[in-house]
């Protein structure tokens, strides 16, 4: 087998915030049968987990036992309740499984939620989430967060331009660069991570029907579909500005590959409800994989085994075929 071709190093399922429900996702993902292994400290797993340390991602590990990447933490972990002590070391395993993966250690990386909050009270931490993290971590690269749905047909991918800042604020921060930028490196993206060849991409305006024709808002007819145009010019399959109320039923969803939103819950609306269970959190841009299941740390439930590992083995899933495409190529 050629070193084209071989296929990548297994994924690393980072650990997330230790007193959310990450710890018991954890070998319940094992049911996504792929390779990867956990990053973190056993002792938060739950009681009874099969484990197996392991030095590297490549070390084989005892049939049924979730292979662990021992990362120490300073406190033991209380379901429900962080402890701020160990904030900063959910950050270091991001940043260690980040390293691994562009060190061609590990596959990709698949993150577990992490606390927003914990990390920020504790760990003194810069940065509104993953996203932009990971993008510091890897030499402040640009990318943007697609959510990807797993279980619905047509699929559904959604790409908000803006995304964690108050909606008074989105106007002004959708810039025409912001949106090219946006759009061209989904374009890549869909090359790249889904072999995609010819990405069909829509572009939702950002006001009520697009705008209609100006009597709604004027950013669509002053410089969104301008831009829709130009990039349609240079070859880009690129449409819109649409109205977003009906841009996400099935029937619309078969024409465009992903759709570009103009705020958070714009696009994070539609998908969720589309495919609550089975949408996957993904950053494009990055010079390595990153998925994620799209949910939080569930405090309410933690520790009682109710949480759902659906997002998480989709997350896994999709991680290793994206790896495994960038392997090929």
């Amino acid at each position: 087998m050629s070193a084209a071709h071989r296929p990548p190093a297994p994924l690393i399922l980072t650990c997330g915030e230790p007193a959310g429900i990450g710890p018991e996702l954890a070998p319940k993902a094992l049911a996504a049968d792929v390779p990867f292994v956990w990053m973190g400290d056993p002792r938060h797993l739950p009681a009874g987990t099969h484990w197996a340390e392991v030095s590297t991602p490549a070390d084989p590990a005892p049939a049924g036992a979730l292979p662990v990447l021992r990362h120490d933490f300073p406190a033991p972990n209380t379901p429900g309740r962080p402890d701020l002590t160990n904030a900063q070391a959910v950050a270091d395993v991001i940043a260690r499984a980040a390293a691994m993966a562009m060190a061609g250690q590990a596959g990709g990386i698949c993150t577990l939620p992490i606390s927003k909050q914990a990390l920020k009270q504790g760990a003194g931490f810069a940065f509104p989430g993953h996203t932009e993290y990971l993008a510091d971590l890897a030499g402040g690269v640009d990318v943007v967060m697609m959510l990807a749905s797993t279980s619905v047909t047509p699929p559904c991918r959604v790409v908000p331009a803006t995304i964690h800042i108050p909606l008074e604020d989105v106007p002004r921060t959708l810039t025409p660069a912001l949106l090219e930028r946006t759009i061209r490196i989904t374009h890549a993206g869909l090359i790249r991570d889904f072999g995609i060849p010819a990405p069909r991409i829509a572009v939702a305006g950002l006001n009520p029907h697009a705008g209609e024709g100006g009597t709604m808002g004027w950013q669509e007819t002053d410089w969104i579909a301008p831009l829709c145009e130009r990039l349609r010019e240079q070859g880009l399959a690129v449409s819109g500005p649409h109205p977003a109320d009906t841009m996400f039923h099935a029937p619309a969803r078969a024409r465009w590959d992903a759709a570009i939103a103009c705020y958070h819950d714009q696009g994070l609306i539609p998908i969720k409800t589309l495919d609550f269970a089975g949408g996957v959190n993904v950053t494009l841009g990055l010079p390595f994989v990153r998925t994620s299941p799209d949910h939080g740390t569930a405090f309410d439930i933690a520790g009682s085994g109710a949480a759902d590992p659906s997002s998480t083995i989709a997350a896994l899933r999709m991680g290793w075929d994206m790896a495994r495409k960038r392997a090929a190529a």
